[in-house]
């Protein structure tokens, strides 16, 4: 009999239409956002309502006071643009103080970790600048969803339940907005933050007091977030509140209602790669963005096309380039505003032609950045012994994949493309449940982007006042022969530019669609440091799932690769979207235990 479906095994199909597509890392946002798309907002309003949707059903992964880079193709403009909601360190956030405080690096959790919020200017900046509808209409849903509640998923009641103790012991007011009846709440629980409900509705109505110009409304939004009543709970609760950290001591904040009201997200254009009939958009150097770029640059020396992508020697090409280019991400970058970056040089042929002499058969396990003469700094590398745990008691770092690559709890993603060709990549994160407490005037808790810090002068990405920190988010766009053509991304920390790396290998070399590149077996290598507290790395480490086959591992392993094997659907959580022509086409992870859906 013949086969009446050839096409190859995916979790689900590849969603295709003409109207537009979302799809995020959670059903009811991805819901959501679709929603807006057909009461007749762009991809950028329903962008807004994807994600103050994320911050409350996915509190373990992203919050209000946290960051975002956002990647635009607007057709209006006809540009690529990037967002970048990246706060800054407060202006009390010097090396002096965190040094009279006695710590040799930022702490992974608590006050001292926190930047300005990044997100809800960010917001704001969308939708005033290049969305159409009204601030009600985007942040309705979440006031809904925080006040009647949404069903938790098993990792957020998991990641509860992790620090439970230590909420009831020292973060006493996230007890009492994530203990609710003095328990851990059960997988499935309707679940509601009144106080989160209550903030936003009450800038929602703050807002619709400047009358019914929509861009007065949004002003008036901003100035309740960063001068009026917002700033002024997380000023209250920075100066006056000791919190225990993952130090192991309890420390005052730094962040005062002034750092909120001095900044602004900007605007910038994206730094791209020409990868064949490809040009890869990512944000700048302080994020982890460029990482990808000069995976690229390196992996174009190299011939993909026919290999299997499951295969070792596709496997082992990736991982060696992503070893070098993550060694120079630790030397080099940091905020370009305060250190000059050489990202021409880093990204150019003939610096990355000599990096990929230095890749052969054999799985490197030294730690090697590049040489660009007056630039970098000399890299300490931390050495981790045996597993890394991925949350700990204290909710230290963002945690992101553990030992088999399990996903605990670490960032949001989405990507969006509406009828027009309108595009949006967005990773939020930040401000997790579990990075620090509750502020009880407001119902969320601050960010603890700040541990990506050095407390070293002449280090690229040393802590100063007002500099950003080098981000790990990292969403992408791309171009195919001059057109806007792919937005893609996915959580995971240092992961995130490896995961979305392969996924567009076999999308590009392998011809697979978006859900089957979702779908293929994946891995990460942990052979560079961790961006969060404690900074440590694993060299040759290389963690695979399950469904890679034996064959591939027996090889790697003989090649000189440390061969951990995970779980079959535990490494990352991809999503992504396409437009060509009239089409729009949308992929989503399959993998872990929150029923992630695409959008149609």
């Amino acid at each position: 009999m013949s086969n009446i479906n050839p096409d190859p095994f995916t979790t689900r199909p590849e969603i295709e239409g003409t109207f537009g597509v979302v799809t995020s890392t959670h059903w009811i946002a991805t819901a959501v956002g679709m929603a807006t798309l057909e009461k007749g907002g762009n991809a950028f309003d329903a962008g807004v309502a994807t994600a103050f949707t994320l911050q409350v059903v996915e509190p373990h992964l992203n919050g209000p006071g946290g960051d975002v880079p956002i990647i635009v193709h607007d057709t209006r403009r006809g540009r690529t643009e990037v967002i970048c909601g990246q706060g800054p360190a407060p202006s009390g956030a010097t090396i002096a103080h965190y040094r009279s405080e006695g710590l040799e690096m930022v702490p992974g959790t608590g006050l001292l970790a926190a930047c300005v919020p990044g997100t809800f200017e960010s917001w704001m900046l969308l939708l005033r600048d290049y969305g159409t509808l009204r601030l009600r209409d985007v942040l309705e849903p979440a006031i809904a969803y925080a006040r009647d509640g949404y069903p938790l998923v098993e990792r957020a009641s998991a990641t509860i339940a992790i620090v439970e103790q230590m909420f009831r012991k020292y973060w006493t007011t996230s007890a009492a907005v994530y203990l609710p009846n003095n328990e851990v709440p059960k997988p499935g629980t309707l679940f509601t933050n009144k106080t989160l409900s209550e903030t936003y509705a009450r800038i929602l109505k703050e807002a619709e007091s400047a009358g019914a110009d929509r861009v007065a409304q949004i002003e008036r939004a901003r100035k309740a977030w960063s001068h009026g009543f917002v700033a002024e709970a997380i000023d209250k609760f920075c100066r006056t509140q000791e919190i225990m950290d993952v130090s192991g001591s309890p420390h005052r904040g730094v962040l005062s209602a002034d750092d909120m009201a001095r900044w602004q997200p900007g605007v910038e254009a994206p730094l791209t790669y020409d990868y064949g009939r490809y040009t890869v958009c990512k944000a700048g150097v302080w994020s982890q963005g460029p990482v990808m770029l000069q995976q690229l640059a390196l992996l174009k020396g190299f011939e993909l096309d026919g290999l299997d992508p499951a295969g070792p020697e596709f496997i082992h090409l990736q991982v060696e380039c992503a070893k070098l280019a993550f060694a120079d991400r630790e030397k080099f970058y940091g905020d370009p505003n305060f250190t000059e970056i050489p990202i021409a040089t880093l990204l150019s042929d003939a610096y990355n032609d000599e990096r990929r002499k230095l890749i052969s058969d054999k799985a490197s396990l030294d730690f090697v950045p590049g040489s660009v003469e007056g630039f970098g700094s000399v890299v300490k590398l931390r050495r981790q012994e045996g597993h890394r745990e991925a949350v700990g008691a204290m909710g230290a770092g963002e945690p992101t994949v553990g030992r088999f690559g399990e996903v605990r709890g670490d960032t949001v993603h989405f990507d969006i493309i509406d009828q027009a060709g309108n595009m949006i990549s967005a990773t939020p994160s930040g401000g997790w449940l579990q990075s620090s407490p509750v502020i009880p005037e407001l119902g969320f808790c601050l960010g603890s982007r700040a541990q990506m810090f050095w407390l070293e002068e002449n280090h690229p990405a040393a802590l100063a006042p007002g500099k950003r920190p080098r981000t790990t988010l990292s969403p992408t766009m791309a171009l195919r022969d001059g057109e806007p053509y792919l937005a893609w991304g996915s959580p995971g920390g240092d992961q995130q530019d490896q995961w979305t790396t392969q996924f567009f290998l076999r999308h590009v070399h392998a011809r697979m669609n978006l859900q089957e590149a979702i779908d293929a077996p994946a891995w990460h290598s942990e052979h560079f440091p961790i961006s969060f507290w404690p900074r440590t790395a694993r060299p040759g480490v290389l963690v695979v799932e399950n469904r890679v086959p034996k064959a591939t591992v027996d090889t790697l392993k003989s090649r000189g690769h440390i061969v951990e094997t995970g779980p079959d659907w535990s490494e990352g959580r991809l999503t992504a979207a396409s437009k060509l022509g009239r089409r729009r086409r949308a992929a989503a992870n399959p993998r872990g235990m929150q029923g992630y859906a695409a959008g149609r």
